[in-house]
């Protein structure tokens, strides 16, 4: 193979997995297949940035057409491994700790699959732990979003444990560190605490013996003071440049009913308090949380050392979002309540729900989030990335239909009723489908456009054609079967099919109106057999997802 072909081969596929060819990843690839490349680089690489300009104008079709020439080793890539300090085998116990107040998202999907493939390599185990400490936001419908979310992306938990199950434990704790004077109750009022750690200056109570706030809080407890009027603080450093240590709070009164433990208690710990009690009891070894923790994490530990007990080892990572696409509830929420989303499950979000309607696979998920792995920087790719990850798995293993889009109808001449078997697949034996053909076939009308009259053209897989007349509808006849470069996807039946298409749910941070586009087409009868949630490719169009069946409706994937 010349290089000239060597170069093109790569070009488009990096262009292909990732959207946009990168010259430094091509010339790898083109050096190893053609080491002579070496002898004059300047030369090579000026090939490869003249091709990566050509490759750039084409269409993902085109790009995915001109790769059929080529031959492409599958190589196997190395899962990165997550190292973890002063880990045993058969010893670790990682923990995934959602609070159900919402549906789980792609920064959910990070963190769990963190904690699980920590422990799946360490061969531990992974408890799913649900933070479920605040009445006013949680729901058991968020708890079963959770775990189906978990369950699709193929992660097994261990055990599966409420921190609300264990609040007499935390009470315990809390009594403790009360009784050993390393925290106490306050009565006073938001404006006064804010005060006292803005200028350091101790409310008044900080200093009284712990006996009397042990009575104060017996009386929290027994219903005598109402919601805002007590609240538990840990007795940190009013001078800490870290102001999470002056005084935090760990117990507050919530008076609204739990969906798990209804009215049985009225005082609820917070966070810090809650994680710290539970990692004990559930014997974490490796305790996996998200910078936007940070400056909580002296808390953490300090508490571990007022308890006296054993710290788990604290690992960092960053967050994970999809730019453009929040996965803040305070931005979706209003979304979903006024309807400008279909739904939690819309395409457009990055909620695992969405991700799934969207056609995106759970290895995809699983591949993208670990590519980021333990790093502490802050990640927001944009959606192309994700699906980089996805159209590498669907396109040895979803079968092929044929899709026309605002369709334009063609007469040939001499083209006769027949019935063609075409491949469900062009290289796997996935069976065959298949298409009625007869005189009246239907083009896209963006095909139809830049035909000329006297061209010849190809509609793929069947015959070539020359167009005789160019109006509402086109005329042509058979012609000769040579080799054409246009190739033209085609359908026999007028069988109506819509795509969706989401684009960015946000536009310079607003919600964009036109985030979700719709085409509108034909699609080859096979298309009705299908079921629910399959994904296939629409041949020069992309990878879609059968989403209704009545009518038949499908969501753009990628």
């Amino acid at each position: 193979m010349s290089l000239d072909s060597i170069i093109k081969k790569y070009v488009l596929k990096n262009a292909h997995d990732y959207g946009k060819a990168n010259p430094g990843a091509v010339v790898g690839k083109v050096i190893a297949e053609f080491p002579d490349a070496k002898k004059d680089m300047k030369a090579t690489m000026a090939k490869i940035t003249e091709e990566i300009k050509r490759v750039s104008k084409l269409s993902k079709e085109k790009i995915a057409e001109e790769m059929e020439q080529f031959e492409y080793q599958v190589k196997e890539e190395k899962e990165k491994t997550i190292e973890l300090p002063n880990a045993e085998k058969g010893k670790v116990v990682t923990r995934f700790p959602p609070e159900p107040s919402g549906y789980p998202h792609i920064g959910h999907a990070k963190a769990a699959w963190l904690d699980y493939e920590a422990a799946r390599l360490y061969d531990g185990k992974m408890i799913l732990r649900f933070d479920d400490t605040n009445p006013e936001k949680e729901s058991q419908e968020f708890v079963d979003a959770i775990k189906n979310g978990l369950q699709w992306l193929g992660i097994n938990w261990a055990k599966e444990s409420y921190t609300s199950d264990n609040m007499n434990d935390i009470y315990k704790a809390a009594e403790k560190l009360i009784r050993e004077g390393k925290a106490y109750i306050t009565t006073a009022k938001q404006e006064q605490l804010s005060d006292s750690r803005t200028t350091s200056k101790p409310l008044p109570e900080r200093s009284l013996p712990p006996e009397v706030h042990l009575e104060k809080w017996k009386k929290m407890l027994g219903g005598k003071f109402k919601q805002g009027e007590a609240l538990l603080l840990f007795k940190g450093d009013l001078d800490s440049l870290n102001t999470v240590m002056r005084d935090p709070a760990l117990a507050r009164i919530l008076e609204k009913e739990h969906y798990r433990q209804g009215k049985k208690y009225h005082v609820w710990p917070g966070y810090d308090l809650a994680v710290v009690v539970m990692d004990y009891l559930e014997a974490i070894t490796h305790s996996m949380r998200s910078k936007e923790y940070e400056l909580r994490d002296e808390l953490y530990y300090t508490l571990f050392d007022a308890l006296e007990w054993k710290k788990p080892i604290m690992i960092p990572f960053s967050r994970l979002a999809i730019k453009n696409a929040p996965i803040s509830k305070r931005l979706l929420t209003p979304l979903v309540k006024e309807k400008k989303v279909l739904g939690w499950d819309d395409p457009r979000l990055p909620t695992l729900a969405g991700l799934k309607r969207r056609g995106i696979l759970p290895e995809a998920i699983k591949q993208f989030v670990l590519y980021f792995g333990l790093s502490r920087s802050e990640s927001e790719p944009d959606w192309e990335v994700l699906l980089a990850f996805n159209r590498k798995l669907l396109d040895p293993e979803a079968p092929h239909y044929f899709f026309v889009s605002d369709p334009v109808e063609l007469e040939v001449n001499g083209l006769a009723e027949k019935t063609i078997e075409l491949n469900c697949h062009p290289k796997k034996d996935m069976g065959i489908r298949n298409l009625n053909v007869g005189s009246t076939l239907y083009i896209s009308k963006s095909d139809a456009d830049v035909l000329e009259k006297g061209e010849i053209f190809r509609l793929k897989d069947l015959c070539n054609v020359k167009l005789l007349k160019k109006d509402k509808k086109l005329i042509g006849e058979i012609a000769e079967d040579n080799m054409v470069p246009k190739k033209i996807q085609w359908v026999g039946e007028k069988l109506k099919c819509e795509v969706l298409i989401p684009k960015d749910l946000l536009k310079e941070g607003k919600y964009n109106e036109d985030s979700l586009g719709h085409v509108n087409g034909y699609c080859e009868p096979s298309c009705t057999t299908l079921e629910i949630g399959t994904v296939i490719q629409f041949e020069r169009f992309g990878f879609c997802r059968l989403d209704n069946k009545k009518p038949l409706k499908f969501v753009f994937s990628c």
